[in-house]
């Protein structure tokens, strides 16, 4: 059985949970949007700590923290911003580190957009 996870993120329009719960895994997805619903402005480094707050704080709405992470995949449109979203990440993971990979795409549903995580973490079920 799948699990929503609660969160005091802002409120899709799409019809989709910020993150769920099954089988002891939680699944999320997690873009640069403030409580307003809007992209965050400031470029690659405000955009990245926007992502890695949302989903510490999803983590944390499903009684975990970063240390739960098992993998995280970042998506960004320049392969260039990729030292700084490393520098930031940083800052949210210690050892041992979740598995990870780093994709450069040509562009996100939302254009304003440069960055975007996957995660996978090991949670107990809500």
């Amino acid at each position: 059985m799948i699990q929503q996870v609660k969160t005091d993120l802002y409120a899709a329009k799409a019809p989709l949970e910020w993150a769920v719960i099954g089988n002891g895994i939680l699944f999320t997805a997690q873009i640069p949007i403030g409580t307003d619903g809007a992209v965050v402005e400031g470029g690659i480094e405000a955009q990245t700590r926007q992502t890695l707050d949302n989903l510490q704080h999803t983590l944390e709405s499903a009684g975990a923290g970063m240390q739960q992470l098992t993998q995280v995949l970042i998506y960004v449109t320049l392969r260039e911003d990729l030292a700084t979203v490393n520098r930031v990440y940083a800052e949210y993971v210690s050892a041992p580190y979740p598995n990870r990979a780093a994709i450069i795409v040509s562009g996100f549903a939302r254009e304003e957009m440069l960055v975007e995580m996957v995660a996978y973490a090991a949670v107990s079920e809500v």
